[in-house]
């Protein structure tokens, strides 16, 4: 089972993924504002939560993870790279998570951030912010390199079957799923490109600040919960 829902404030996709035979589940990119929505979806569903994983620290919104560890017992899961050191589970590239009998393959696909990390499940890849449709995540802030974005999406993500289907992190035009044959022939900041060319393109996206980012990285880094107060 697979459930793809938005949240229109950052124009987030967060995904259900279940496995119907146990119906444990997994969350990717949940978003604190609609932590309401997904604990309503679970009940209809049926499911129980086990993972919530996260593609990155992001820096436009706050993730739900932390609070749904705290309403479910959810594991909270970031790459090592982040940062994130609150996160159950700090996940690094061939890692493979399990729900009843599917799997979830973790790439490690940095640029975006150093972090940044996809999610590999049956005939699909969820990609965070390193490849959108028809663009990619910029590379400016963060720690973001554009070398390894580059990097991350030709020998990683375009090297998987062209039939691959891409289902990003964001998308702010009313688009919601690609696949990787599509991306590799028709993405615009990629097909076509050499590593220079592409390097100089994310040189000059001239993009204004994320407004939320002093807020939500450090709060990311925390799964989303708020600092524990100091003592004395």
């Amino acid at each position: 089972m697979f459930k793809q829902l938005f949240e229109p404030v950052s124009s987030t996709l967060t995904y259900l993924i279940v496995d119907n035979e146990t119906m444990e589940a997994a969350l990717i990119d949940p978003v604190d504002t609609q932590v309401e929505t997904y604990l309503k979806l679970l009940r209809d569903v049926g499911c129980k939560l086990k993972y919530s994983l996260e593609t990155h620290v992001h820096a436009d919104h706050i993730t739900a993870s932390g609070m749904l560890r705290q309403q479910l017992g959810v594991e909270t899961a970031v790459a090592a790279a982040c940062g994130a050191q609150s996160a159950d589970m700090q996940l690094k590239d061939g890692d493979v998570l399990h729900l009843g009998g599917q799997a979830i393959y973790v790439i490690a696909t940095p640029g975006h951030t150093p972090g940044s990390m996809s999610f590999l499940w049956n005939d699909r890849v969820f990609t965070g912010d390193a490849l959108l449709i028809n663009g990619c995540g910029r590379t400016d802030f963060q720690g973001g390199d554009a070398g390894a974005q580059y990097d991350s999406i030709t020998k990683r993500l375009f090297t998987l079957s062209g039939e691959m289907l891409v289902y990003p992190g964001h998308d702010y035009n009313g688009k919601r799923v690609s696949c990787i044959a599509q991306e590799r022939d028709t993405n615009q900041r990629l097909a076509g490109k050499s590593r220079e060319e592409f390097i100089e393109i994310m040189a000059n996206l001239n993009l204004p600040k994320p407004r939320m980012i002093d807020l939500a990285v450090p709060a990311n880094r925390r799964c989303g919960v708020p600092e524990e107060p100091q003592q004395g």
